[in-house]
């Protein structure tokens, strides 16, 4: 990158760059690359706010950005890397100390958040351009003793202590897969050489996964961690270590803050035994309803951890099949979003025309009901907005309510 370009990307800095992109430049800017590293720089800003502050740090394409962890979620893998490795006894490794390798560094945050930890740490990638971003980057964020190689994670494998592997997850027409097998590299297809090379590997997944199809598919998983980001499901993380029966596999639901540094809001525990285990409870409440209403984050929905939620929690459930929870009391430690209950009306005419009298706009959930949203909306002839919340529902005894509620 020469000096006119790097003058021109620090001048237009918060430009549109669909605009940039159609104005002309002088002859010395190479406009693909400043465009590249204006976009990549504002797409940072929330994301990686720390390599976007940091002057040097060179951006990939698009697509790159929008794959790569955030910084908040790289912490949290480096949380669980710390504990991990601050529990191995010293026997476990050989030589000057415990050895890190990056089978999938791509733009390498969680590289730059885990590398640090170990004093030999190996960055691999199969991207050329992405390698030549790292051997700029790295040294920058405080990985200076970072070897990186350019080559493919199936054929890079030496005796480590931790990996670390983010298969791509998309196949060659660039549309998204959710199955492991899938994935690019196919992880069950290198499970057996992860596992004779390392102490630890750590397998990033989609949220999307299904947890129990990826147990199936995974032997020796060790733990599974599902990360939030405030309430929203964005990780799925597979500890591959110690062999373990898969019903006693501890599953953690980490909810985080999206700011740095590191601070977990919330951990959920649990195995699949303790869930199957635990007994189903439905409420009985006096005027049909609890005066508060509870839904668990959407770690502890996405890991089905339904019943253990009771266990836990002095709540129970409205419906068998409803993922609404009641208690008597405000449980301010509730992992998950909380509500107090106002009012709320069966679906006969006369009751609806009770609740809903002098409202004409409101927000509108709906969990365990027959009806979406937007066809509710028309039929309550309710516009959306406003500071009045409905949750519509089913209760125990298959009876529709529509319920008035106050967000807490």
């Amino acid at each position: 990158m020469n000096r006119a370009t790097q003058e021109y990307i620090r001048k237009h800095a918060n430009d549109d760059v669909c605009q940039l992109a159609l104005r002309p430049v002088p002859t010395d800017v190479d406009l693909r690359i400043a465009l590249q590293q204006i976009e990549g720089r504002q797409l940072a800003a929330r994301k990686l706010p720390a390599c976007a502050a940091t002057d040097g740090f060179l951006f990939p394409p698009r697509l790159s950005m929008e794959q790569c962890s955030s910084e908040t979620t790289a912490m949290y893998k480096r949380h669980v890397v710390r504990r991990l490795l601050e529990a191995m006894p010293p026997t476990k490794w050989e030589g000057d100390g415990p050895i890190f390798c990056d089978l999938t560094g791509g733009l390498g945050i969680d590289f730059m958040a885990i590398a640090p930890l170990f004093k030999q740490a190996v960055y691999v990638e199969r991207n050329v351009d992405l390698c030549n971003l790292a051997r700029n980057n790295l040294p920058l964020m405080g990985c200076a003793h970072a070897e990186v190689v350019c080559g493919d994670a199936s054929d890079f494998f030496l005796p480590v202590t931790f990996l670390f592997i983010d298969p791509a997850r998309r196949d060659d027409a660039g549309r998204k897969v959710a199955r492991i097998e899938d994935c690019t590299p196919d992880v069950c297809a290198l499970q057996e050489q992860l596992r004779k090379n390392s102490v630890y590997t750590i397998i990033k997944l989609s949220p999307m996964l299904d947890i129990t199809a990826a147990l199936r598919s995974l032997e020796g998983i060790a733990e599974v961690h599902v990360v939030c980001v405030e309430g929203e499901c964005k990780e799925l993380l597979l500890v591959m270590g110690p062999n373990r029966r898969r019903d006693v596999i501890p599953i953690c639901c980490a909810d985080i803050e999206a700011a740095l540094p590191l601070n977990i809001i919330s951990e959920f525990r649990f195995t699949l035994q303790q869930e199957k285990d635990a007994p189903l409870v439905i409420g009985n409440w006096d005027g049909g309803l609890p005066p508060f209403l509870y839904e668990p984050n959407a770690g502890i929905m996405k890991a089905g951890a339904y019943k253990s939620v009771c266990r836990r929690y002095p709540v129970q459930k409205l419906a068998h099949h409803s993922h609404l929870y009641g208690a008597e009391e405000h449980l301010t430690n509730f992992p998950g979003r909380q509500w107090r209950v106002l009012d709320h009306a069966t679906f006969s005419k006369k009751d609806l025309k009770r609740l809903l009298e002098g409202i004409d706009a409101a927000d509108l959930t709906v969990r365990g009901f027959p009806i979406s949203v937007v066809n509710l909306r028309k039929q309550l002839h309710l516009k959306e907005g406003g500071n009045i919340h409905f949750i519509a529902t089913t209760l125990a005894d298959n009876q529709k309510v529509l319920i008035r509620v106050e967000r807490l």
